[in-house]
């Protein structure tokens, strides 16, 4: 009896101690590869290793984070409480202030949301019941209005747990690289844009871009005069004084076979008449630009062959422009850069153009000097260096503007843009003001060929999702040749923003519905990698042509949600030969069944499916398709009547 009694006790003492409250903050657990719109998770400071305050309020331990970030807890159901502050911190309330929605999910459930969050407002309360949740994920949102300056506290959160096991922060495995891109066959192929533009008067440059075994001759039957064709290298130059519209007859020919293509060439006031594509400095190199840098990204797009998938811009981003003008008000170049002109030079004898930044600011957003009040002088010497491509990034010329009127938002572009039609010179002009005002709705009207619409991308899924997915939705109506909306560029390959290179974040899936979701929405593309480390996995996701047609498709239409319901969110959009091209996004955390409703593509039950990706056709199908699209993944299709 006794031995019985003094088990019972030793059980009673043994699940007593099981069941014991134990406490850990949420800045114990390991935060260390946790994926953020900027900067790393600070434990117990903020972003700028200060101390964590809101409202004034100052606070000893909790975690700031940069939206968007996403925390995935695993609980393995012993734990029963969560409890926290959350709230924007004063950092960011002296600039332009930061808005947040922290929001709380448990097993799928939304549990909390705090409403949009700014600077200057007290902390809010969250108390999370947790007892028998497996996962618990802890979100901090843009607000929707671009990621700039917001960073998210979690104060004095902790869970409360039971027993042994502690909660522990969920890391994603990631993928193996695959390649979907069938290898280039070796038979002439002439790609890129079938439309192509210039001003009366102007220069002209246009690259065919052609694949197949080299060498390959490129001849071209009813050139407009003014124009000539160098038969080797493919490139097309000169000037034409009529404006009309003109239709060449290009063909390619090698010891393999030849091909035929015809392009429009149209002389008038428009132009950028598909999407500009080609290779922005910033993602990459930031402000550590130089000229052999530049130099590098041209002869790695020509040497590579992405230049003849129809890649042909090569632009500085901010970190080119000297400390100060000289006496007559003129901005040149600092010491990284010997010769802006030979530069402009090198790229141009290659059939490839020429792009440059600056800010309606006296300050770019790397603290350079800007163009205010210099407009006119600029834009004579990015004309006189051989400029192509204008990036006029909003940045200090926030100080400048005295509100948020719509007239505000515009003056600055209309300024620029009066002095860009001065020049004798075709620059395309890329307005980067993170959306504000609806930059889209009246984009065009002050002279842009381009417009972002969002904040800054991230290699990120979140970044992605929330630029790519979230925010493009309603926009397809303003999008027409000439005028196209910008989710920024983009994050695959080797990027880093500086001198520190790494591999794009983005899982290889993340990438295939990165580079399908461009194509789909007629977005500007231009990689943002190092290309002289681009790999085998990059180079194909950047030189698929039937990718790459679907984004420069002459008619020039932004693709729009036809089918949301829970992860899977079906785009389409409509092509100049009556087909439809279609993407299939699952954004949720596992692999997943998808049903089609065919009927959605407007061709009636019965439909013919080609894969994109795979440029193989898929067959007939009626009524629904079926396909298991795996977690961040998507399958490329395009549509059409069966014969």
């Amino acid at each position: 009896m006794k031995k019985t009694i003094y088990l019972l006790v030793m059980l009673t003492v043994i699940i007593s101690s099981c069941q014991k409250k134990n406490t850990i903050r949420l800045g114990e657990l390991d935060l260390s590869k946790i994926e953020q719109g900027w900067n790393t998770v600070h434990i117990n400071t903020n972003l700028s290793d200060s101390t964590l305050s809101v409202n004034g309020m100052k606070y000893a331990e909790g975690i700031c984070t940069h939206a968007i970030s996403e925390i995935e807890i695993i609980l393995n159901k012993n734990t029963t409480r969560f409890t926290a502050l959350v709230g924007v911190d004063d950092k960011v309330a002296k600039v332009n202030g930061g808005s947040i929605v922290f929001i709380v999910k448990t097993d799928g459930k939304e549990v909390f949301n705090s409403g949009i969050m700014r600077s200057n407002e007290s902390a809010k309360a969250i108390d999370i019941y947790l007892k028998g949740v497996q996962k618990i994920i802890l979100i901090t949102s843009d607000g929707g209005d671009g990621t700039h300056h917001d960073h998210g506290n979690w104060l004095e959160a902790k869970f409360e747990y039971t027993g042994a096991i502690k909660p522990s922060v969920y890391y994603y495995g990631g993928e193996d690289k695959f390649i979907l891109t069938p290898k280039v066959s070796e038979i002439p192929r002439i790609n890129g844009a079938k439309i192509t533009a210039a001003r009366p008067g102007n220069p002209f440059l246009f690259r065919v871009p052609v694949t197949g075994l080299k060498p390959i001759t490129v001849t071209a039957e009813n050139l407009p005069s003014g124009l000539v064709l160098n038969e080797k290298t493919g490139i097309i130059s000169g000037k034409v004084s009529k404006a009309g519209a003109y239709i060449v007859k290009l063909k390619a020919k090698n010891s393999k076979g030849e091909c035929i293509r015809n392009l429009k060439i149209v002389i008038g006031n428009k132009l950028a008449l598909t999407p500009p594509m080609g290779w922005n400095s910033w993602n990459v190199w930031g402000l550590s630009i130089n000229e052999d840098r530049v130099k590098a990204a041209a002869d790695y797009l020509e040497s590579t062959g992405l230049a003849d998938h129809g890649w042909t811009y090569i632009n500085i981003d901010d970190g080119w422009e000297a400390d100060a003008r000289d006496a007559n008000g003129i901005l040149t170049y600092n010491s990284k850069f010997k010769d802006m002109q030979k530069m402009a030079d090198y790229i141009h004898s290659k059939g490839l153009k020429f792009g440059i930044y600056t800010s309606p600011g006296e300050l770019t957003c790397g603290k350079f000097l800007g163009s205010f009040n210099y407009e006119e002088n600029d834009a004579r010497t990015w004309a006189a260096w051989g400029v192509d491509y204008l990036k006029y990034d909003w940045c200090s010329y926030g100080e400048k503007a005295k509100n948020q009127s719509l007239a505000e938002y515009q003056k600055p572009y209309i300024t620029m843009n009066n002095a860009l039609k001065n020049v004798n010179r075709d620059i395309v002009y890329s307005m980067c003001q993170y959306g504000m005002g609806n930059v889209w709705k009246w984009g065009s009207e002050v002279g842009g060929h381009l417009w972002r619409t969002t904040g800054d991308i991230t290699d990120t899924w979140l970044s992605l999702w929330s630029i790519g997915f979230d925010q493009q939705d309603t926009l397809a109506k303003y999008a027409a040749p000439g005028a196209w909306n910008d989710p920024d560029m983009l994050v695959v390959g080797k990027l880093g923003w500086s001198n520190n290179i790494r591999d794009s974040r983005l899982t290889t899936n993340e990438q295939y519905s990165h580079i399908t979701l461009w194509s789909l929405l007629s977005a500007p593309l231009l990689i943002g990698c190092d290309l002289t480390q681009m790999d085998e996995f990059t180079l194909n996701l950047l030189s698929n042509d039937e990718v790459i047609e679907v984004n420069q498709d002459v008619l020039g239409k932004q693709a729009s949600p036809i089918y949301t319901s829970g992860d899977i969110k079906i785009l389409m959009k409509e092509l100049e030969d009556g087909s439809k091209a279609v993407g299939l996004f699952n954004l949720g955390r596992d692999t997943i069944n998808v049903n089609f409703d065919l009927k959605l593509a407007g061709f009636g039950n019965k439909v013919k499916l080609h894969d994109v990706w795979r440029q193989s056709d898929k067959g007939i199908y009626e009524s629904v398709y079926t396909t298991r699209i795996p977690r961040h993944g998507c399958e490329f299709l395009r549509i059409t009547k069966p014969e």
